[in-house]
């Protein structure tokens, strides 16, 4: 868990610092634009992603600066760590405990998974969207599985443009051979993360559904990467400049919602939320049963859709989970039964010390 979270010339905060005091719940509450979601943009990147808007480092940097911005925390077991941008043309940089890291590094001492207003159409809107969401849950239980997406999506681009310039068979082979291997690993793991997952969830369920993930569950891991070596074989011709190919790169997710007994893309927009809130504590059980690590957990709006009955629970269940929750909302009164709960206080672009008891604070100069 984070202690203290230290930003500088990042979005609209100049420097600032967050004491959580050991706090699990961290509610961050004020009017739009008051910068609450860039305090949890922050925490998302100390997990190594780009961030949960995953907008260009440019932009995150404080208008104006033109040297970049710093993420820094110490955590609960005294590591500390840090994301920043040095400026122009530069990549993200990482250090831990003072020592420079890579930013996959940090997905081993930091476990961030995120829900945004984003995330509200996710099981209406296209199937990229809901496949990227569940590879950062997976990747956040298995340390291994973003690179390894990240290595088939490079494959792939490798692959279109051997094709493009009319690369020989052998050139192709060797990258075939890569894409197979790959591809079965990214579909073990996506297998591997749902059945974990249901394990902790109650009122839903989640599927895969793909071809290499079909094979994987249906033959050997052998078997199923020679399968999906043959059809790569077969499928070397270009349809309009473009590479038409099937793989894990296509793969879907499906979520059951096991009360109403309806797949959830088609209950309510406030049932849809209550789903992804399900999916988001039973993955911090998982990650908590399975490594011992308490994932950070960040809500944005985190209460909209919801009605008061879903609310409540939500809160109850916030008490369970083995995490730490980063949640904002414009209204701090509907966080008041949330358990061991500190509030920050966002406003015109400040954030303001709230000194009453319990509450954490948050310093700008």
């Amino acid at each position: 868990m984070i202690e203290t979270l230290t930003l500088t010339d990042f979005r609209n905060h100049c420097v600032g610092r967050v004491t959580t005091r050991g706090r699990r719940n961290i509610i961050i509450t004020g009017p739009n634009g008051a910068g609450k979601t860039a305090i949890l943009e922050a925490v998302s990147m100390l997990g190594g992603d780009r961030g949960l808007r995953g907008a260009p480092m440019g932009d995150v940097a404080r208008f104006g600066v033109t040297t970049g911005f710093s993420v820094f925390a110490n955590l609960t077991d005294e590591t500390e760590i840090a994301v920043f941008y040095p400026g122009g043309d530069a990549n993200r940089r990482a250090k831990i405990d003072g020592d420079a890291a890579s930013l996959s590094d940090l997905s081993a001492r930091v476990r961030v998974v995120w829900l945004t207003p984003r995330e509200d159409r996710l099981f209406v809107d296209a199937a990229s969207d809901r496949r990227a969401f569940f590879d950062r849950l997976t990747a956040s239980f298995d340390a291994a599985h973003g690179g390894r997406v990240a290595r088939l999506s490079k494959l792939m681009s490798e692959r279109a443009f051997a094709l493009k310039r009319g690369a020989d068979g052998h050139w192709l082979d060797a990258i075939d051979t890569q894409i197979a291997g790959t591809a079965v690993a990214v579909a073990a793991a996506r297998i591997r993360y749902a059945g974990e997952i249901n394990y902790f969830l109650k009122n839903c369920a989640v599927s895969v559904i793909g071809q290499v993930e079909e094979q994987v569950m249906t033959s050997t891991a052998a078997a199923a990467e020679q399968a999906y070596l043959t059809y790569l074989h077969e499928n070397r011709e270009l349809v309009g400049d473009k590479m038409v190919l099937d793989g894990p790169h296509k793969s879907d997710f499906g979520v059951f919602n096991t009360v109403l007994k309806l797949p959830a893309h088609l209950t309510s927009t406030g049932q849809q939320k209550g789903v992804l809130i399900d999916l988001i504590l039973a993955h911090a059980k998982l990650v908590h049963t399975k490594t011992g690590a308490r994932p950070l957990i960040l809500l944005d709006e985190a209460a909209a859709h919801l009605d008061a009955d879903a609310r409540a629970r939500l809160f109850r269940e916030l008490g369970d989970a083995h995490a730490q929750v980063w949640a904002t909302g414009l209204d701090a009164a509907i966080f008041r039964d949330v358990p061991d709960a500190a509030f920050v206080a966002c406003n015109d672009g400040m954030i303001n010390n709230i000194l009453t008891p319990g509450s954490i604070e948050y310093e700008q100069d």
